[in-house]
């Protein structure tokens, strides 16, 4: 069984208005994590996510670029214990 883990993810640069957080929806169902994403007052975007740790691993390599017409400048990475409390993936 693969190790499961929780992280949340800070993402800075230009994020907001270029569909990042529905993005980030499809790439994370495609992984079959839980969690959610939402907009920051600050212009970036937040991710809380669980699931297996190697593909938490691949949705924190992804928001380095995020979709296409999304300028990536800063992620902040912080790792915790699974909790199992997540379901699904949303947009909050």
């Amino acid at each position: 069984m693969a190790e499961r883990a929780r992280l949340r993810l800070i993402v800075s640069g230009r994020v907001q208005g270029v569909g990042f957080r529905w993005a980030t929806v499809a790439e994370a169902e495609r992984l079959g994590l839980c969690g959610w994403v939402r907009n920051q007052a600050s212009g970036g975007v937040e991710i809380l996510a669980e699931g297996d740790k190697d593909k938490l691993e691949t949705l924190g390599a992804w928001t380095r670029h995020g979709p296409r017409f999304a300028s990536v400048s800063w992620v902040e990475e912080e790792w915790s214990e699974y909790s199992g409390e997540l379901a699904g993936f949303k947009i909050r």
